[in-house]
């Protein structure tokens, strides 16, 4: 399975009324869920939406999208020395983004850039639909936390802002 009929699966499961969606083909596995509970884990709410878990792109590491080996991706907790001190910018929904407006355009912002309140760092699609993420805060970005093109999840942080 390569990454863009993930993508149109996490865009069906996303429109559809499923809570659930489990596949799995020989040593790949593939799980959404909907529900405030993790899989076999009784698991509150505000327990899920602090957790956080990056999960590389295989685009950006240079891996052929057809043979693109889930099994073999390990989640990842942050540390606290990786954190840099700042605002995050947090995803206000699930989808695509993406940080540039076209594939042949350069990015919104990149690190060290000076952001305005209410200037657009990036653009998420949600079923088929664009939204743009704008800034909180007036300040410098001092990290990127995201992939072009990586599929982001609800309260996600995308961007660390740097107020001043």
């Amino acid at each position: 399975m390569n990454i863009s009929e993930i993508k149109d699966l996490l865009t069906q499961f996303d429109q559809s009324t499923l809570t659930e969606f489990d596949l799995k083909d020989n040593s790949f596995e593939l799980y959404f869920n909907k529900n405030h509970q993790v899989r076999g884990q009784n698991v509150s709410t505000a327990e899920v939406s602090t957790q956080k878990v990056l999960t590389p792109h295989p685009a950006n590491l240079g891996w052929d999208n057809e043979s693109f080996d889930a099994s073999t991706i390990t989640p990842v907790s942050p540390s606290e020395d990786m954190k840099s001190e700042g605002t995050e910018i947090v995803s206000p929904l699930v989808g695509v983004c993406y940080l540039q407006s076209g594939p042949d355009q350069p990015a919104f912002k990149k690190v060290g850039d000076r952001v305005e309140k209410g200037e657009v760092l990036c653009i998420i699609e949600a079923m088929k639909v664009m939204n743009e993420i704008v800034s909180d805060v007036a300040g410098e970005i001092v990290q990127i936390l995201v992939e072009n093109e990586q599929v982001v999840e609800f309260n996600q942080p995308l961007f660390i802002v740097k107020e001043g």
